[in-house]
């Protein structure tokens, strides 16, 4: 059985916590804070906007987890951006 997952039921989760999410400024770009995309129907990406973003994804991991979310550390091809790849058990 498939085990499908929401971009808007993590951020939900993200919010209830307390977090920020970030805000798209067209004239700055990101502001600081958490951004969730969703990558298919079983996998969520998380992503921390701004400074502090290491601390910030090991605080969405713990976050998530306790939720009984599967979060797995990850970086964009190439080098690119840290994020959690975000599913269920």
């Amino acid at each position: 059985m498939p085990r499908h997952i929401r971009a808007r039921d993590v951020d939900g989760i993200l919010a209830y916590g307390g977090y920020e999410p970030s805000e798209y400024d067209p004239q700055t770009g990101w502001g600081p804070g958490y951004r969730v995309a969703q990558d298919g129907r079983r996998q969520v990406n998380v992503f921390h906007d701004g400074p502090g973003e290491e601390a910030g994804l090991d605080l969405y991991t713990a976050e998530l987890r306790a939720h009984g979310y599967h979060v797995v550390p990850d970086q964009m091809p190439g080098g690119g951006r840290r994020r959690l790849h975000i599913t269920k058990p």
